[in-house]
């Protein structure tokens, strides 16, 4: 049988521990809101749901794209220019993100357009190599107009001049891409056709790697 203190006792602890879950209780929720108030602000934050799609832009001047994408909410940045003869200068040619796709609002939209001049390449030890070599040589460089004039020379196919437009053209020369390159090359004598009609040179083993971009 209990005593009156004993009862007294337990009376008092029955405040308390209504209080403490009623306490733990409030903190439960306040933890539960301070979440949901977090989330509701980082999807604010990030326009959650919320997307653009990336108009087409290419075909367009560059200006007139810059325009039309940043009156759509969108950043632009040039990210390359191609030379095209056949594109007016300033075109654009390559969008990325491509068109249709949907994206964040103020996504960075990267344009490619025709350069307005053609790209500089830097012209190597070309002369006491074979036709074939510097042709090769050439085309890797970018450039594609080749022509060959056959000069008289001991060495078949070997080439002896290197110009454009009648000028020489020296190890090192910087040029158009879209230049007209004329190698003048050996037709070789007949006594060395019916000894070697493909004599080469040793430069043919020299190291072009430093003359690319």
């Amino acid at each position: 049988m209990k005593s009156p203190e004993d009862n007294k006792t337990s009376a008092s602890e029955h405040p308390f521990q209504r209080a403490l879950l009623i306490n733990i209780g409030l903190i439960v929720v306040a933890a539960f809101l301070i979440i949901w108030l977090a989330l509701a602000w980082l999807d604010v934050w990030t326009s959650h749901g919320k997307y653009d799609t990336v108009p087409q832009v290419k075909g367009l001047s560059y200006d007139l794209a810059v325009g039309q994408l940043e009156s759509a909410g969108f950043e632009v940045e040039l990210a390359d220019s191609v030379y095209d003869s056949k594109t007016r200068p300033g075109t654009v040619v390559e969008q990325n993100p491509k068109v249709g796709t949907k994206v964040k609002e103020g996504r960075v939209v990267y344009l490619t357009i025709t350069a307005f001049e053609p790209k500089m390449v830097v012209v190597p030890m070309l002369t006491d190599v074979s036709e074939r070599q510097a042709r090769s040589v050439l085309e890797a460089l970018g450039i594609k107009q080749v022509r060959s004039v056959k000069v008289p020379s001991e060495y078949k196919d070997l080439v002896i001049r290197v110009s454009r437009d009648g000028v020489p053209l020296t190890p090192g020369a910087r040029i158009p891409v879209n230049s007209v390159v004329t190698l003048d090359v050996g037709e070789g004598y007949a006594v060395a056709d019916s000894i070697d009609a493909d004599v080469t040179s040793p430069a043919e083993d020299q190291d072009y790697s430093h003359y690319f971009d």
